[in-house]
């Protein structure tokens, strides 16, 4: 097992560009299965979450072809729809959560979707009830054996129809988005997710020859085709990167440009982070953060207290809420961090805590921080990664800890995060992968 080592108390300095979104890549890849023409990615993320998916592809069948850099080709002409029953399948689909994002497009192409309970991070409940509720409505059925943890859906045809979903779910939206779009007749999607990743879908959908309309909003109405062709994409890069860049900057005191970071599609987040009192200027589509050795949280008009707290787009993506926690541990002033959507996501502040942080933990959902105002350094720890966005939180704890640090269970890191401790290195970090 690979573990990090990172000596603290080192400032960046440079330019960092964020690689492709992480989220984007799950759902795009998995739309190639909507047809046997070839389609054409950019951007795509070395990381190993999506090269995991992108080699589960391969075994199914899909060819895969390396363009060069972050470009693949994939053609879904040969699909063994016979592999989906095998112990190889089932293995591969525990040990990764993006697996689930193959059954619309498997179930709207050839009728059946098989998926095993899948993977990933123990960040409490993640229920799939959404995806399964929405294949039913457009007429599959749905079977769960509990013994073996196997979901199943089929379907002769699939017809579409209105339905209203439970919850704004991601996942579940592009997974019924994928399987309406060839459908017989017209799906209305109500309370649709509208994240920018989302939108990312719907576009190249459209390009391939999908009639959806409604895109950016809650209120999504697919026209169901035949069949779909090729298309070429490139993914936006990744929001939780730029967030976690802007939170390092802070949190290490360092002067820092991160280029290429499509702003528009940044949403709620730069405005959060500088309610943590963080500086920053856009240029051009780059951001641009200035050495500060302080930061000021904010508080509301009445004097209460700063909450920040996640939202379905286009409030604050919980994934940065771990990096917001963290950079709070430093900033002059108390927040109240409320994670509303997962309910295991704040037990890493136990770490932080015995770093020497002021955190006080409500509850499974809220935190209160109070910042140390860069006047007292965390202290170094050995620690665990217990996910992907905590872990990366407790990077930048240590690279701002005095002392040297040790960070377990990087894979995790190396789930969402492409070489990140060589790419910090190149900015002036401090951080050896050992083999432990």
């Amino acid at each position: 097992m690979a573990i990090f080592k990172v000596e603290g108390g080192t400032r960046l300095h440079g330019s960092v560009t964020p690689q492709g979104a992480k989220n984007e890549a799950l759902q795009i890849l998995s739309a190639t299965l909507l047809t046997s023409e070839r389609v054409v990615l950019h951007n795509v993320p070395q990381i190993l979450d999506v090269l995991q998916l992108i080699e589960l592809l391969e075994c199914m069948g899909v060819e895969v072809e390396r363009l060069g850099g972050d470009s693949y080709a994939f053609r879904a002409a040969n699909v063994n729809l016979d592999y989906l029953q095998s112990d190889d399948y089932h293995k591969r689909c525990r040990r990764l959560r993006g697996s689930v994002m193959m059954i619309g497009p498997l179930l709207a192409r050839f009728g059946v979707g098989y998926i095993p309970k899948p993977g990933g991070d123990k960040i409490g409940r993640r229920r799939l009830d959404t995806h399964f509720l929405g294949f039913q409505k457009l007429g599959a059925t749905f079977n769960f054996d509990q013994a073996e943890e196997f979901f199943s859906v089929e379907a002769k045809r699939l017809k579409g129809c209105y339905m209203l979903l439970d919850e704004a779910s991601v996942t579940g939206t592009a997974n019924i988005v994928m399987a309406a779009v060839l459908a017989e007749g017209t799906t209305t999607i109500y309370n649709a997710a509208c994240e920018p990743y989302l939108q990312q879908l719907c576009k190249m959908l459209n390009r391939m020859g999908a009639k959806i309309s409604g895109i950016a909003s809650n209120l999504l109405t697919i026209e169901g085709v035949s069949e779909l062709g090729g298309t070429e994409h490139t993914m936006l890069p990744d929001m939780i990167e730029v967030g976690s860049f802007i939170g390092m900057a802070a949190m290490t005191q360092s002067e820092l440009t991160i280029k290429n970071v499509s702003y528009e599609n940044l949403g709620i987040i730069p405005a959060q982070f500088a309610r943590l009192g963080i500086q920053f200027e856009q240029r051009g589509d780059d951001i641009y953060i200035p050495q500060q050795d302080h930061y000021s949280i904010e508080s509301f008009i009445d004097g209460s207290i700063m909450t920040i707290a996640d939202a379905p787009w286009p409030g604050l993506t919980p994934d940065l809420l771990s990096i917001f926690l963290v950079v709070a541990t430093q900033a002059k002033g108390t927040v109240l961090i409320h994670q509303k959507m997962f309910e295991s996501r704040l037990f890493f502040v136990d770490k932080l805590i015995d770093m020497g942080a002021q955190i006080i933990l409500c509850d499974p959902h809220r935190t209160t921080v109070i910042g140390h105002d860069h006047r007292i350094r965390l202290r170094a720890a050995k620690m665990t990664s217990p996910d992907i966005r905590a872990g990366v939180a407790l990077l930048i704890a240590a690279m701002s800890a005095e002392g040297t640090s040790i960070i377990q269970n990087i894979e995790q890191i190396d789930r969402g995060y492409k070489d990140i401790d060589v790419r910090l290195n190149a900015l002036g970090a401090k951080i050896t992968r050992l083999e432990e």
